[in-house]
């Protein structure tokens, strides 16, 4: 019989990174870890064989952590990808009036992703980060004051919290994009997309233009650039870039080739099916 997979992911259970493992592979052993960061270790030391972790959203933008870990941190590559449709729901204490909230707890994006919501329906509540939509609930709940969180309805029903409100979410379209990291990145499957960043030692005029004409060149798509400051030095940054096509394929690869002769650093965080939304 085989091993089912075992997927880390940032928890505690209730996190949409939960819902994704799921949707990934409803078959895999779960393993919720406290930060993306753990996750991260926890693939790299074989305790997991795979990890998920959200990586941009389609209102709050890219996910910090899981980039600086792909930029700055470990080795690991980009697997595999997926998109999931996010629904937020405001979770209290059973009794508790929304006027009377002065706290709310959720994940920063989800924060971020609510803002409009906070500011005309709570402006006297006090946003505070927590690790994660599912802890900010039991942060809520354990709370001296009159407070609220910002979660999926399962981490209210796992934790005992009662629904105030769902789809509070700013925009009714907010998606999130999510990544399974692993020791190595997919084999070419023909619909395909790799995530590279690079970075210039020296600035000066055209030198992002000319990178950017090698895939343009050669008929290469990018599907998303961003830039990062590079932690060195003020002005300077990172460009992260996810273009269609396998590292593998020859006119990526020419592509790299080139790109790496004009850039002091590249690196290529791997290669993975392009999801295609249901």
């Amino acid at each position: 019989m085989t091993q089912a997979k075992r997927l880390g992911y940032l928890g505690p259970a209730g996190t949409n990174t939960e819902q994704a493992c799921i949707a990934y592979d409803s078959g895999a052993s779960l393993l919720p870890y406290p930060s993306i960061s753990e996750v991260a270790s926890a693939v790299e030391s074989n305790r997991v064989d795979e990890g998920v972790a959200p990586i941009e959203n389609s209102v709050g933008g890219g996910v910090s952590v899981t980039l600086d870990l792909l930029i700055h941190g470990s080795g690991l590559l980009i697997r595999n990808e997926l998109v999931l449709p996010i629904t937020h729901s405001l979770l209290a204490r059973q009794g508790t009036e929304p006027a009377d909230v002065r706290v709310i707890y959720s994940h920063p994006q989800a924060l971020e992703q609510c803002r409009i919501y906070l500011a005309e329906r709570l402006p006297n509540a006090q946003p505070v980060a927590s690790l994660s939509t599912a802890a900010a609930v039991e942060e809520m709940l354990a709370a001296p004051v009159t407070s609220a969180a910002i979660a999926t309805e399962r981490a209210g029903e796992l934790h005992g919290a009662c629904l105030i409100e769902r789809g509070i979410e700013d925009y009714p379209n907010n998606m999130t994009r999510f990544v399974v990291l692993a020791g190595s990145d997919h084999p070419r499957t023909g619909d395909d997309k790799t995530s590279i960043c690079f970075s210039f030692d020296d600035d000066a005029p055209g030198i992002l233009y000319s990178v950017l004409g090698e895939f343009a060149g050669r008929n290469i798509n990018l599907a998303k650039i961003e830039s990062r400051p590079t932690r060195e030095a003020l002005g300077r940054y990172i460009f992260l870039v996810d273009l269609e096509g396998h590292r593998e394929d020859a006119v990526v690869r020419a592509a790299l080739q080139e790109v790496r002769r004009q850039v002091s650093m590249l690196k290529i965080f791997g290669s993975y099916p392009r999801y295609a939304m249901p």
